[in-house]
């Protein structure tokens, strides 16, 4: 004699709440599977993923806030670097490498500070490539701080940088690049430098 397989009885409100959870799984699921291109099978993605990408108005949102133009403060005043400069130089001679940050990176020798430029320039370069307009002009700070640091050590004073920047007024960045000596790409051993 066969026994009949006896299904057990659930109550009406439990298997509606079952129905229900199920459902919502399945639109779940649904909603995270993007749908498959041509006969491919889509692959499954982590519940954590959202499958639908952010919306286009985020992304103009974010490139807005980027290429927001720059707000300077009226108290701005470009001759900040050159008394910037006298500050560094008047560290430098003074040598006292428990009071001054300057007399102290100097003090670590050429390598160390131009190390400290590079990284501030990377730190930069990070900011603005973010997005991140405020932390950007932080980070620009540091970098013209540490740059005039390099300009100290090096015995370079201000002047000669804008007699060059005024020297290349006018002349195009590619004749300018083109005209320079073939000697400092030999330097760099690259021919990335044009």
């Amino acid at each position: 004699m066969k026994k009949k397989a006896v299904k057990a009885k659930v109550a009406p409100k439990a298997a509606l709440k079952k129905a229900v959870a199920k459902k919502a799984v399945a639109k779940k699921v649904a909603v995270q599977k993007p749908a498959a291109k041509k006969g491919k099978a889509a692959l499954p993605l982590p519940p954590t993923i959202p499958a639908v990408a952010k919306p286009r108005k985020a992304a103009l949102k974010a490139e807005a806030r980027h290429l927001e133009p720059l707000s300077v403060p009226v108290t701005g005043d470009i001759e900040v670097l050159r008394r910037l400069w006298e500050t560094v130089e008047a560290r430098r001679l003074s040598g006292d490498t428990t009071l001054s940050h300057s007399a102290r990176l100097m003090a670590r020798g050429t390598a160390k500070v131009a190390q400290k430029l590079g990284e501030e320039a990377v730190e930069c370069v990070i900011e603005a490539t973010q997005g991140n307009r405020e932390a950007t002009i932080l980070e620009s700070a540091d970098l013209l701080y540490h740059l005039i640091v390099v300009w100290v050590d090096a015995g370079i004073r201000p002047e000669e940088v804008w007699g060059e920047l005024v020297r290349r007024e006018g002349i195009s960045g590619i004749a300018e690049k083109a005209a320079r000596p073939k000697g400092i790409v030999r330097a760099a051993e690259t021919t990335k430098l044009p």
